[in-house]
C-alpha cells in the first residue's frame, strides 16, 4: 500500500520540524507518481511531474526534506549543486553527469537489495572458501578427528570472531586501474572494457575478518545478475528517480546585483533546460530518459529572485514553495522532538566512555535562545547553529571522557550552559550598549 500525502508528511515530521508548505508540495508529488503509475499506458506517458522549487535560507531543511522523501520510497536520489556545472564550452561537468550519478545511485540501490536478498547463501559459500583455507593451518588443533568434523568446527567459529584478528593468506580478485584523464577526473578500465579484460587475482595476507568481508562481496556478486540489476536501475532512476539541484540561485544571471564575472550563469539554466523538460542521457548502462524524474531545485534568493531564472526554466518548476527561518520554538522542537535528535545523539556517543548525559528542560531552552541569538548577530545559519553550539557546550566534556571510570551522572541545566558559552552571552550584553 502506497502512503498517502498525509502519511508521507506525518514521516517527514519525525525528523523535520515545521515546513509545513514544503512537506505538503512533495507529498503531493510523490503520491502522483503513484496514480501516474496506475493510470492506462497512452495517458500515463503524457503526464510528467510538477517540479519543485524550494526557497529559503540555509538549514531550514531544503536538502533533507528530499533526502528524507527518497529515502521513505527506496527512490534513486542525487543531490547536485548547479555551481559545479559549467555552460557547453568551459572547463567543468557537464549537465549530464546529474542524470549518470542519479543512474549509479539507483545502480548501488538495487544491487544492495539483491545483495540482502542472496546474503544467507553469500555468507554460506564465503564460510566455506573461509574453511577451506584454513584446514590446512588449523587442523592440528583438533587431533584425533575426521576432516569433515574439523570443517564443521572451523565453519562455527568463523561464523563468530574466534578467528578475525589471525592473519591469512588468500587469493582475490585485482580491482581494476583507474586511469587519470585530467585533474578530478579518472576512468575505470573494468567499466570500459569489462568483458574484454580477464579477471586476475592476486594473493594477499590480511586478518580473517578483512577475507571474510571480501569473501562475502565475492560471492553476492556470483549470485547477482547484473544485467537484471542495470535494467532495474535504469527503469528506477527514469520512473522514480529525484533529482535534487541546490544553490540554483546562484546561476541567476541578475544575482550580485545584475552583474557577474561568470558568463557561464545563464548558459548553464540553457543546458540544464532539456534535461528537466525530458531528454535522453548516454550512460554506460545504456540510454536512459529524463521525462518522468523529479527535480527539486532550491536556494536561498538572498540577492536574486526566482524570477529571474530564464522564463523557459521557471516554466519547467511550476511549483515553488517558501521555508521560513526557524525560530526559538522550533529550536527547541529539533532538539527535543525529532527521532534521533542531536542531543539523543550526544547521549548515545558519550555512554560509550561511561558518561551519562542528563539535558534539563531548562537547559535546552537556553541552547535554543542561543542559538536564536547567534543566527541573528551573524550568519543565519539556520538548523546547523545547533552544532556549534553542543559541540562548544559539551568540549570540556567530549575531551577529558577515557571510559576507563564507572559511570558518571553529568547534569546539564541553565546554569552549566551560561558557564560553559559565557563568552558568547558576554558578548550580546556588550552588543546592547553598543550602537
Amino acid at each position: 500500500m502506497e502512503l498517502s500525502p498525509k502519511q508521507i508528511v506525518s514521516e517527514l515530521d519525525r525528523f523535520i520540524i515545521g515546513q509545513d508548505e514544503a512537506k505538503k508540495a512533495v507529498a503531493i508529488a510523490l503520491r502522483n507518481r503513484y496514480r501516474r503509475s496506475k493510470l492506462p499506458k497512452e495517458m500515463r506517458d503524457e503526464i510528467t511531474p510538477k517540479n519543485i522549487i524550494m526557497k529559503g535560507p540555509t538549514g531550514v531543511g531544503k536538502t533533507e526534506i528530499a533526502r528524507r522523501l527518497a529515502k521513505l520510497v527506496k527512490a534513486p536520489f542525487v543531490k547536485v549543486e548547479a555551481t559545479k556545472y559549467t555552460e557547453v564550452g568551459y572547463v567543468g561537468r557537464d549537465v549530464e553527469s546529474m542524470v549518470r550519478d542519479l543512474v549509479e545511485a539507483a545502480i548501488l540501490l538495487v544491487k544492495s537489495e539483491r545483495m540482502a536478498e542472496v546474503r544467507d547463501k553469500a555468507e554460506e559459500n564465503a564460510i566455506n572458501r573461509l574453511v577451506n583455507v584454513l584446514f590446512n593451518a588449523k587442523k592440528d588443533l583438533y587431533a584425533g578427528k575426521s576432516d569433515e568434523e574439523v570443517k564443521e568446527i572451523l565453519k562455527k567459529e568463523l561464523k563468530g570472531d574466534r578467528f578475525d584478528n589471525e592473519p591469512v593468506e588468500v587469493e582475490i580478485l585485482e580491482e581494476p586501474k583507474q586511469m587519470p584523464l585530467m585533474p578530478g577526473m579518472e576512468i575505470n578500465l573494468g567499466d570500459m572494457f569489462g568483458p574484454m579484460m580477464p579477471k586476475r587475482r592476486k594473493r594477499k595476507t590480511m586478518q580473517v575478518a578483512d577475507a571474510k568481508r571480501i569473501f562475502l562481496s565475492e560471492e553476492s556478486d556470483r549470485l547477482i545478475d547484473m544485467d537484471n540489476v542495470n535494467t532495474e536501475a535504469l527503469m528506477r532512476a527514469e520512473q522514480n528517480g529525484i533529482i535534487f539541484i541546490d544553490e540554483i540561485d546562484k546561476i541567476t544571471s541578475k544575482s550580485n546585483g545584475g552583474s557577474s564575472p561568470d558568463v557561464s550563469r545563464e548558459g548553464v539554466q540553457r543546458d540544464i533546460l532539456p534535461i528537466v523538460e525530458g531528454s535522453t542521457v548516454s550512460t554506460k548502462y545504456g540510454p536512459v530518459k529524463t521525462d518522468y524524474m523529479l527535480f527539486i531545485a532550491a536556494g536561498a534568493f538572498h540577492m536574486s529572485r526566482v524570477e529571474d531564472l530564464i522564463p523557459e526554466l521557471q516554466g519547467r518548476f511550476p511549483v515553488t514553495v517558501e521555508l521560513s527561518s526557524l525560530g526559538y520554538e522550533d529550536f527547541v522542537k529539533i532538539l527535543t522532538k525529532t527521532e534521533n535528535s542531536l542531543i539523543v545523539q550526544y547521549q548515545a556517543l558519550l555512554k560509550v566512555d561511561n558518561i551519562n548525559l542528563e539535558f534539563q528542560k531548562d537547559a535546552i531552552e537556553e541552547i535554543a535562545r542561543v542559538a536564536v541569538l547567534e543566527n541573528e548577530n551573524s550568519e543565519n545559519i539556520g538548523a546547523r547553529r545547533l552544532h556549534t553550539i553542543i559541540e562548544k557546550l559539551l568540549e570540556d566534556i567530549s575531551f577529558n571522557a577515557t571510559g576507563d571510570h564507572p559511570l558518571i551522572n553529568v547534569k546539564i541545566d541553565k546554569q552549566y550552559v551560561h558557564e560553559h558559552l559565557e563568552h558568547i552571552l558576554k558578548e550580546y550584553d556588550l552588543k546592547k550598549f553598543i550602537l
